[in-house]
C-alpha cells in the first residue's frame, strides 16, 4: 500500500459521514479515495445517490470492509465497536467517530485487543487554533500551567443542524452533549495536560427519556485541575464553548471551536492573527486529519487520537453521565 492511494470506505451517511466524504473528495486522489459508502437507512442512501452520484453505494457494512484499506465508522455510538471489530478481523484499519463506544468494559477489552490499528476522529488533533495555543504555551507566554476550565452551552439539544439525528442523539443510551461535544474538550485537555482522572462529576436528566441537560465536574489532566460545566438552555447561542488554560503568567483559550486567544498583561484577550471561524477552519483540520488517516492505513506513525486516548476520554464521559 506504500505507493498506492488508500481506499476509505464509509459506514454511516449522516452528518459526519457526509462531512468526511466531502473532505475526501477534495483531497489528492493519489493519497486517498472513497471506495464506497453504506447506511442502513434507505433515505440516507437515496440522498447519497443524488448528492454524490460518483461514489459507489455498497450493499452492507461487510461490503464496505471488504473494499477498504481503512474503514471510517460514522454510525451511532452503540454500533462503533461492532464495525471496528469487523474491520480488524478482516485485516483492515479503522478511523472512528467519537465516542469510542458507550460501554466502558467492552471498550476496555477492545482497546487491549486492537493495539495501534485504529484511531478516533477528534479534530483538535489537527486544529490550526490548537497549534497556535500550543506554540504560545511552548514559548512560555503563560508560564507554568495551573488549571483548565471548560464551559459549553447550547440553546437547545440537539443543535439545529442535528435534528435529523434526534432519535438517538437526544437519548440517554448513546446521545447527549457530553458524549457529542464535551468529549472533544476532554481530549484537548488530555493531549495538552496529560491522562485524565480523579473525576468528581454529576449530570442532570430532568426530562424522562431524554439526554442530560446539565453537567458539572472536576477532574485532573495530568497534574492540572480541570473544572467543567455544561448546560442546555442557558444561552441563546446554538453552540457556545470555551476551553481555557491558565498559567501563573497569563492564559490562553479556545473559543467556539476555532478561535485561539491569549490574555495580555492588561487583562484583554488578543486573537491569533490567523484565527478563522469554524466554517473556514474545519476544512483545514479535516485535511490534516485525512493525511493522518492515510498514515494510519499504511501502518505509519500519525498524530491522530489514539485508542487509549479515546478510551480515557470515554471513561470520564461515562463517569460524568453516571454520576
Amino acid at each position: 500500500m506504500k505507493n498506492k492511494s488508500v481506499a476509505i470506505g464509509i459506514i454511516g451517511a449522516g452528518i459526519m459521514g457526509e462531512r468526511l466524504l466531502n473532505a475526501i473528495l477534495q483531497q489528492d486522489p493519489d493519497l486517498l479515495h472513497v471506495c464506497g459508502i453504506w447506511d442502513p437507512a434507505p433515505a440516507a442512501m437515496q440522498r447519497m445517490a443524488k448528492t454524490f452520484p460518483q461514489v459507489p453505494r455498497l450493499a452492507d457494512a461487510a461490503a464496505i470492509v471488504a473494499a477498504s484499506d481503512c474503514v471510517y465508522i460514522a454510525s451511532p455510538p452503540a454500533s462503533h465497536l461492532g464495525h471496528a471489530r469487523a474491520a480488524l478481523a478482516a485485516g483492515k484499519r479503522f478511523f472512528g467517530e467519537k465516542p469510542l463506544a458507550v460501554d466502558v468494559a467492552d471498550a476496555r477489552a477492545f482497546v487491549a485487543e486492537a493495539g495501534d490499528r485504529g484511531a478516533i476522529n477528534f479534530p483538535f488533533a489537527s486544529s490550526p487554533a490548537v497549534a497556535a495555543i500550543r506554540r504560545w504555551i511552548e514559548n512560555g507566554e503563560i508560564g507554568p500551567p495551573r488549571r483548565i476550565e471548560i464551559e459549553v452551552g447550547f440553546a437547545a439539544w440537539p443543535r439545529s443542524w442535528q435534528r435529523d439525528a434526534e432519535g438517538w442523539l437526544d437519548k440517554p443510551m448513546q446521545g447527549g452533549f457530553t458524549r457529542e461535544v464535551v468529549s472533544h474538550f476532554l481530549f484537548l485537555s488530555r493531549r495538552l495536560g496529560g491522562p485524565l482522572g480523579g473525576l468528581n462529576g454529576k449530570a442532570s436528566f430532568p426530562e424522562t427519556g431524554k439526554s442530560e441537560r446539565r453537567i458539572a465536574a472536576t477532574l485532573k489532566a495530568g497534574d492540572l485541575p480541570v473544572a467543567l460545566t455544561g448546560a442546555v438552555g442557558d444561552t441563546a447561542k446554538d453552540d457556545h464553548n470555551i476551553w481555557m488554560l491558565e498559567g501563573d503568567k497569563g492564559a490562553v483559550r479556545l473559543c467556539d471551536w476555532s478561535v485561539a486567544q491569549r490574555r495580555l498583561a492588561d487583562g484583554t484577550w488578543q486573537q491569533a492573527p490567523d484565527a478563522l471561524p469554524n466554517t473556514q477552519a474545519r476544512p483545514l483540520a479535516l485535511k490534516r486529519q485525512l493525511e493522518g488517516v492515510a498514515k494510519l492505513a499504511r501502518g505509519e506513525p500519525h498524530h491522530l487520537a489514539t485508542l487509549p486516548e479515546a478510551f480515557n476520554v470515554q471513561e470520564i464521559v461515562e463517569g460524568i453521565l453516571a454520576g
